[in-house]
């Protein structure tokens, strides 16, 4: 687990990594535990170094992986492709869509 003296005094967490219980935002940032956390709105961004830090506490990083508040890691979401069918053509399997693996 990587660990920093700074862990506690991002903006919008309390020492020890929890998220601050009232968000500033409307609507609400969702919580760094529901599967939502990225719609968080972004209080640090560091495209230089590919990482953010959401309102939540979450950091998210430029590969989709991320780091949750309380030091838990997430690794990258994989992509995958997905069968897609224009209309007039349903299960022509030479057409794609992008999706993102669940």
């Amino acid at each position: 687990m990587i660990t920093s003296t700074l862990a506690g005094t991002a903006r919008g967490a309390r020492p020890g990594g929890a998220p601050a219980a009232a968000c500033p935002h409307f609507p609400r940032c969702p919580e760094a535990t529901v599967p939502g956390r990225d719609a968080a709105r972004t209080v640090a961004a560091h495209p230089e170094q590919g990482w953010s830090l959401l309102c939540n506490g979450v950091i998210v990083f430029d590969d989709t992986g991320e780091l949750l508040p309380g030091g838990h890691a997430l690794p990258p979401r994989r992509a995958r492709w997905a069968p897609f069918s224009p209309a007039g053509e349903p299960g022509d399997a030479r057409h794609h869509r992008f999706a993102e693996a669940g």
